[in-house]
C-alpha cells in the first residue's frame, strides 16, 4: 500500500526483517530529490550517470534480494516492487535499471553454487545484465557445457555490468528431445556490446544490444528454465529461503511493474500540486475548482491505487504460499502474468489521462510530464505487460487449452 503522496510502506507482517525493510524504503525515498534533479542528464547520457550508480550502491539497493550469506538483504520479493515504486517517483530510467540489476542477484541465487561463487566470490557488488529473449540465441550441448551464439537486444544497464544472463533455445539433433530453454551466465569478456539505445522512452537505461560468437559456457554456469518454475533449484542447497524457490517467469512482470507504478504516482503528485496553485489561462478560473480536474484526479488515483494493490498482494501472497511449501499451479501462474500486465496498463492509463488533462503545458520538453508520459508508454511496451498476450494465455488455460508460454 502507499501512504501520503504515494510513499511505499512495508506492508509486511511484523518480523525480523521489518526494520530493515522500512529502512530500505526510507533510503530509496531519500534519493528521490537528487535523482529527479539529475533526470535530464540521465536522458542525455542514455545511461545512468556514475554518481547515480554510486548512490544506489551506497544505499545497498542493488543487493536487496541477494542472499544474506554473501551480504545481501534477502528481503521478500515485494521489495522489488516497493523500491522501484519509490525510485520511479524520481526517474523511471533509474528505477528500471535498479529493478533489472537487483533481480539478477535474486536469480543468481538459484544457479549452481559454483556460478554464485564465480560472481560473488570475486565481488559481491558485481552487477549482472540480462536479455531474456530466448529466440535471439542458439545453443548446442557439448562435453562439459554448451556452445552459445546469438544477438540479443534490450540488455538494460549492460555497460555497468561485469556479467550477463542471456537466454537461449538449446538445439538438439534429436527432435524427440523437444525444445529446451536455458539461461547462460557469461563474463564481460565473452560478449560484445553494440551501442544501439536511442529511444523515446526510458532513455537513460542504456538498453544496448549484446552479441556472442560461439562461446563455450560450462554446465554450472547455466540453468534450465524448467528448474526455475517454482520449488527447489540448483541453488537451494546454499540458499534455502523461499525467496529462491519462487516461480521466476510467473512473477517476471513484478520485477519491473513498480517502475510503472512510481512513474504514475509521480505524475499524479505533480498534477495535484499544479492544480492546487494554478488558474486557467482561458478564463482565470482556479483549476482546483473545476469538476473535471477533480474527476481526473479521482480516476487516475483509483487506477494507481488499484495497480499498487494488485502488484503487492500478488507478490506477498505468492511468497507466503511458497513458504508453506505450495507452488502455484498453471492457472495461478497465468493469473500472475495476467494481473502483472493489467496493473501496469492501469498505470499507463492514469498517466495518459493526466497528460491529456494538463493541456498545452504537457508539450514543453522542460517539464517532467512529457518524460513521465514517454516513460509510461516505454514500460508498457515490454512484452511482459502486453495484456493481449497475457490475457489470451490466461483464457486458454482457463478453457483447458495448453499454455502458449513455455517458460511457466
Amino acid at each position: 500500500m502507499a501512504g501520503e503522496g504515494g510513499r511505499p510502506d512495508a506492508g509486511l507482517p511484523a518480523g525480523p526483517d521489518t526494520e530493515s525493510y522500512v529502512a530500505l524504503i526510507a533510503r530509496a525515498m531519500a534519493l528521490v530529490p537528487g535523482l529527479r534533479d539529475r533526470a535530464a542528464r540521465t536522458e542525455e547520457l542514455r545511461r545512468l550517470p556514475p554518481e547515480t550508480e554510486r548512490d544506489l550502491h551506497d544505499a545497498g539497493l542493488f543487493r536487496i534480494v541477494q542472499p544474506r550469506r554473501v551480504g545481501g538483504g534477502e528481503l521478500d520479493y515485494v521489495a522489488l516492487v516497493d523500491c522501484a515504486d519509490a525510485l520511479a517517483q524520481a526517474d523511471a530510467s533509474v528505477a528500471w535499471n535498479f529493478a533489472n540489476l537487483a533481480s539478477h542477484h535474486w536469480m543468481l541465487g538459484m544457479f549452481a553454487p559454483q556460478a554464485q561463487e564465480a560472481v560473488w566470490g570475486k565481488d559481491a557488488n558485481a552487477l549482472i545484465a540480462s536479455s531474456f529473449i530466448f529466440p535471439a540465441g542458439r545453443a548446442r550441448k557439448v562435453d562439459g557445457g554448451y556452445r552459445l551464439s546469438g544477438h540479443w537486444p534490450f540488455s538494460s544497464g549492460v555497460e555497468s555490468c561485469d556479467w550477463n544472463m542471456l537466454a537461449s533455445v538449446v538445439s538438439s539433433d534429436d527432435e524427440a528431445d523437444g525444445i529446451e530453454y536455458r539461461i547462460f551466465l557469461l563474463s564481460r569478456n565473452a560478449y560484445k556490446i553494440n551501442d544501439t539505445w536511442n529511444a523515446t522512452g526510458l532513455c537513460g537505461t542504456g538498453s544496448n544490444d549484446v552479441r556472442v560468437d560461439d562461446s563455450f559456457v560450462t554446465d554450472e554456469m547455466t540453468v534450465a528454465v524448467s528448474d526455475l518454475a517454482g520449488g527447489p533449484t540448483p541453488g537451494s542447497r546454499v540458499n534455502p529461503n523461499a525467496l529462491y524457490a519462487l516461480p521466476v517467469f510467473s512473477l517476471f512482470p513484478y520485477v519491473l511493474s513498480g517502475v510503472a507504478l512510481g512513474n504514475a504516482q509521480a505524475c499524479l503528485n505533480d498534477y495535484v500540486e499544479f492544480a492546487r496553485h494554478r488558474a486557467s489561462t482561458y478564463n482565470r478560473a482556479k483549476v482546483s475548482d473545476l469538476q473535471t480536474t477533480q474527476i481526473k484526479i479521482a480516476e487516475a488515483s483509483a487506477k494507481i491505487d488499484a495497480a499498487r494493490l494488485i502488484m503487492r498482494t500478488n507478490c506477498i501472497d505468492t511468497m507466503a504460499d511458497v513458504r508453506r511449501g505450495n507452488i502455484p499451479d498453471l492457472t495461478s501462474k497465468t493469473r500472475l502474468r495476467r494481473d502483472g500486465a493489467f496493473a501496469v496498463n492501469l498505470c499507463t492509463e492514469a498517466v495518459s489521462l493526466l497528460f491529456a488533462a494538463s493541456g498545452a503545458r504537457s508539450l514543453f520538453t522542460s517539464g517532467a510530464l512529457q518524460r513521465q508520459f514517454r516513460d509510461a508508454h516505454a514500460v508498457n511496451s515490454h512484452l511482459a505487460f502486453n495484456f493481449d498476450a497475457a490475457g489470451t494465455n490466461y483464457g486458454r488455460v482457463a478453457l483447458g487449452l495448453p499454455s502458449e508460454n513455455l517458460t511457466l
